[in-house]
This record gives C-alpha cells, structure tokens and sequence, in this order.
C-alpha cells in the first residue's frame, strides 16, 4: 500500500531543502572554525551553536517527509563558501545565507498552498516563523559590527563584541510579540 501523502513536486522541494539546511550547518560551521582560529571564540560559540540549529531543521525536515510517507533522499552538500576575510564579511555571509533559505522556503510555502496540501502550508509555517527570527538575528549582528566600526572596528570593540555574542541569546525578539507596553 502506498502511504505517501506528498507530491513528487513537494517532496522534492522537501528534500531539497533537508539539504539546504545541512549546508546551512555546514556554512555556520565553517564560519566559526574561522572565528575560533582568528581568536573570536565568542563569536564562534555563536556560529557553532546556529549550525546545531539548523541541524535541527535539517531533521525537521527529513521527520516530516518520512511521517508523510515519502522518500528521504539524502543527497551531498556542497563545500561551504571561503572563509570571512573580517567580522564583518562573516556577518554579512550569514545575514545572505539566511536571506536565501528564507527565499527557498516561501517557495515551497507558495507550492503547498497551490496544491492545496494543507498538512504541509502548516508544517512550513514554523520554518517562516524561524527564518524570521534568523534573519532578524543575522541584522542585529550586523547592526553590532556597524555600531563597532564596521571594518575598521578597532581590537578592543572587537573583544568585547566577542565576549558579548558569546553570551548572546539564539533567538530574536519578532515584531509580532512587540506592544505598546511592551516595544
């Protein structure tokens, strides 16, 4: 009997993206191996914890195809991009990371509401939500390094934005949860 309750279409995406944020991991581990060797051990704490994160979305992911009764296909990723060439560059590269995840995501939200498949619009509305939050966090880092002096941030504002991030919160205060009491 065939269980699978997703298009050859959907699931594809799905497991395009499982892939997609395998190599997400990847990017933030490779990020803060960077961070680490170049002394920010903070920042790599930072990055470290986010490619644990999105590990977990890359389960997420291959959790629901196999409770939707398709067929997980995992598949290589590829070799993350060159190293940052500053703290800057990094928080760039990851700001456009997750700017590109979330592009992958609103498509296979469009393709799941054009299907009508109802079960799979739910499931990707906690990935919409998420990627809100990352890309509010990836914004905050480079918000940190402008205040900092960008490229030309000097040793010390670097030192203590290390330490800062290193104690930094994995999540992001979202515009929804904001009120007049509470902006």
């Amino acid at each position: 009997m065939n269980t699978n309750r997703l298009s050859k279409t959907m699931s594809d995406g799905l497991n395009s993206q499982m892939t997609k944020e395998a190599a997400a991991a990847q990017i933030y581990l490779s990020y803060g191996a960077w961070a680490d060797s170049e002394g920010y051990g903070g920042i790599a704490n930072f990055l470290f914890r986010h490619a644990s994160e999105e590990r977990n979305h890359m389960m997420k992911f291959l959790e629901y195809i196999l409770k939707r009764g398709a067929k997980v296909k995992v598949e290589a990723i590829p070799a993350p991009p060159q190293d940052p060439t500053d703290v800057q560059d990094c928080f760039e590269k990851v700001f456009q990371s997750e700017i590109d995840n979330t592009n992958a995501i609103y498509k296979l939200v469009k393709i799941s509401f054009d299907e009508g498949d109802w079960a799979t619009w739910h499931f990707l509305q906690w990935f919409v939500k998420e990627q809100t939050e990352e890309e509010t966090l990836a914004m905050n880092l480079l918000d940190k390094i402008k205040i900092a002096g960008g490229k030309n941030a000097s040793g010390d504002v670097l030192y203590e934005l290390d330490r800062d991030l290193e104690k930094a919160p994995d999540e992001a205060s979202l515009a929804e949860t904001k009120t007049a009491e509470n902006p």
